[in-house]
């Protein structure tokens, strides 16, 4: 109940020309690191994930006098850095014409000195990397973060029902995954 007044809090010194600097300055050190990991689970990169995070940030900096208040603040915020997000893998996968995007990026991710995760998570990435990013996204949400399907149908614009679905197959794909790795 707490969030719900700061954020109430926030929306009245954002409607204030005198305040609003100082109060968005306020939504990004509250909201910055769960948005970087949200951003980070889809984008894999540590850099690749403070630009996105840069550019969500920026975007609402931008449209902040547009924002009606018909959705929590954090909510539309995870929108934009959702669809940042994948802003991001689309131009990568435009970027990166012949190559398997999924490779280029667990390479970077091998590579990314901030990465601390042992093998299984490595293997884990991979079979997350394996999923329609819709998916990927609605697991990350559940599995990762144990979201609420109702924040989710919020952020993402899809009913309970269809995350349901999303997540389960999400869930049937890694286990396949796995099956197979065991395998070979």
């Amino acid at each position: 109940m707490a969030d719900d007044k700061q954020e109430i809090e926030l929306m009245a010194l954002l409607q204030d020309e005198k305040q609003k600097s100082k109060a968005f300055n306020q939504v990004v050190l509250k909201y910055q690191q769960q948005l970087y990991w949200q951003i980070r689970k889809m984008v894999l990169n540590h850099d690749d994930a403070n630009d996105v995070l840069q550019n969500a940030f920026i975007k609402a900096w931008n449209a902040i006098d547009s924002f009606r208040g018909e959705s929590k603040l954090s909510t539309w915020l995870y929108r934009i850095a959702v669809n940042e997000s994948l802003t991001f893998l689309s131009k990568q996968r435009t970027l990166h014409i012949g190559d398997d995007l999924e490779d280029v990026m667990i390479n970077k991710l091998e590579a990314d000195s901030y990465f601390d995760g042992d093998e299984l998570q490595l293997k884990l990435q991979k079979a997350i990397l394996t999923l329609p990013e819709k998916q990927r996204l609605v697991f990350n949400m559940k599995y990762f973060d144990d979201m609420k399907y109702e924040e989710m149908e919020a952020i993402l614009g899809t009913s309970v029902g269809a995350l349901k679905a999303s997540y389960h197959l999400a869930v049937k794909k890694i286990e396949a995954f796995f099956e197979e790795e065991k395998t070979l």
